[in-house]
């Protein structure tokens, strides 16, 4: 990002400015490779004058990585009303409008986190996967979960992430696909641990009790059935 000719611009609107153009600059290498002349040179301003705005370049990542932390962490809130696979389809979707929307920042939030060393950009990285976590346990309406059940939802959360960074690379599986098939991949984390804890089991038997036939889990049982029945798998 380069600004051409350069302007007079207020205190605020500078600081904007220098934050948008680390956040692309962070997106598109890792951070520790950044420099702030090369945050300077981007921005059309001096590399002193990059340091009258930000103490120095972890401030400053700092500060891209706690607005992308703070808006992705909005994008988990979810009434808990209705079937869970509804539900958690509107937050997958949420969190792929934002991974689509900002791609610089999201990237930016997950892949350079211990590049720069800013331990306050790590913590923020972690607080943003607990409130997935923390909102996955009230979807699921737990609030101190056996250790299976803790590893199903955090493995998820972190799958989730992994999906999210490897589709921004070339975007080949549509997004809708992409939301349900993640969906999808919660529900048989669970499964999984079902055949190893009740505890799982018993949740697993009240979601599928409260979910209707035509609906996301629905269509999950419905592909796995056509597959095991030995029908041709193209909808997997």
């Amino acid at each position: 990002m380069t600004t051409g000719v350069r302007r007079r611009m207020g205190v605020e609107e500078r600081r904007e400015q220098l934050i948008a153009v680390a956040q692309e600059l962070f997106s598109q290498r890792p951070p520790g490779e950044v420099s702030i002349d090369q945050i300077a040179s981007a921005a059309g301003i001096s590399r002193p004058l990059v340091y009258h705005y930000f103490p120095g370049k972890n401030s400053l990542y700092d500060e891209v990585v706690r607005r992308a932390a703070g808006e992705l962490t909005r994008r988990f809130a979810e009434p808990q009303e209705g079937p869970l696979g509804a539900r958690l389809l509107r937050v997958m979707s949420r969190f792929f409008d934002f991974v689509d929307d900002h791609a610089p920042g999201f990237e930016a939030l997950l892949r350079g986190g211990t590049s720069v060393g800013s331990e306050r950009a790590n913590a923020l990285i972690d607080k943003v996967r607990q409130a997935a976590y923390d909102h996955m346990l009230f979807h699921l309406g737990i609030t101190d979960p056996g250790p299976r059940i803790a590893l199903a939802v955090r493995s998820w959360i972190g799958m989730s992430e992994t999906t999210a960074l490897t589709w921004l690379d070339g975007r080949h599986i549509p997004r809708t696909e992409l939301e349900l098939q993640l969906v999808h991949s919660f529900m048989a984390l669970l499964a999984v641990s079902a055949a190893y804890d009740e505890e799982a089991a018993a949740l697993v038997r009240r979601i599928v009790d409260q979910e209707p036939v035509d609906g996301t889990f629905g269509d999950l049982a419905a592909r796995l059935s056509a597959f095991g029945s030995g029908g041709s798998g193209a909808g997997l």
